[in-house]
């Protein structure tokens, strides 16, 4: 099978990846924490962040790959003090696959690869699916029936979107998206797996 493409700048992106052979990727509440916290080192520089849930054995993420220019006005945003360099996605999404494996693997023991390779992306080009997918990755955890009601799952960005607590996440972007939290939540109550979709989603 070809790899696929590098992720392009300033495009959105259905991002998945599980771990190999389908081995839990997260085994304790901590580990939920710590991918998070190397999503938002690797990833937060590079990508705005829509919508994601962390299963398992796997992940999805909604992500808006930021342009050149707009990676550089970030940049400019924050305390470093080298120069700038414009940073591939494709392979900071890497970075936080390795960073995050070399840490499990240390804690639990274990050698060798923890992510399939290459990571599942999905190009979105048309709006009409940008709500649906959101709504998709929220629910997710119900979908595979690790909860009754998604809204019981904790490792989604649906309780980030519903709140008013500072985040990374674009929170009024999506929102905005709904027409506010009441059609966030009428959206979310409401959706069935529309086969349209199929095309934009990765299991």
């Amino acid at each position: 099978m070809p790899s696929p493409a590098p992720l392009a700048h300033g495009c959105v992106y259905h991002i998945y990846n599980r771990g190999t052979s389908g081995e839990d990727l997260f085994r304790e509440e901590r580990n939920y924490r710590f991918f998070l916290q190397r999503y938002a080192h690797y990833i937060e520089p590079v990508v705005e962040t829509y919508a994601y849930c962390l299963l398992r054995n796997h992940f999805h993420a909604l992500i808006r790959t930021l342009t050149p220019e707009e990676q550089e006005a970030r940049y400019a945003d924050s305390p470093a003090e080298t120069p700038f360099k414009l940073r591939s996605p494709s392979r900071q999404f890497g970075a936080l696959f390795c960073s995050y494996a070399v840490a499990f693997n240390k804690v639990y023991g274990r050698s060798g690869s923890l992510f399939e390779h290459p990571f599942h992306r999905k190009l979105v080009v048309t709006e009409t699916y940008f709500t649906r997918l959101v709504v998709y990755i929220n629910r997710n955890a119900e979908r595979h029936g690790l909860v009754d009601d998604y809204r019981d799952w904790p490792h989604t960005s649906y309780r980030t979107l519903m709140s008013s607590r500072p985040t990374h996440l674009q929170r009024d972007t999506v929102l905005s998206w709904f027409g506010g939290r009441d059609g966030l939540v009428a959206a979310h109550a409401g959706y069935t797996d529309a086969p349209d979709i199929g095309p934009y989603l990765l299991e």
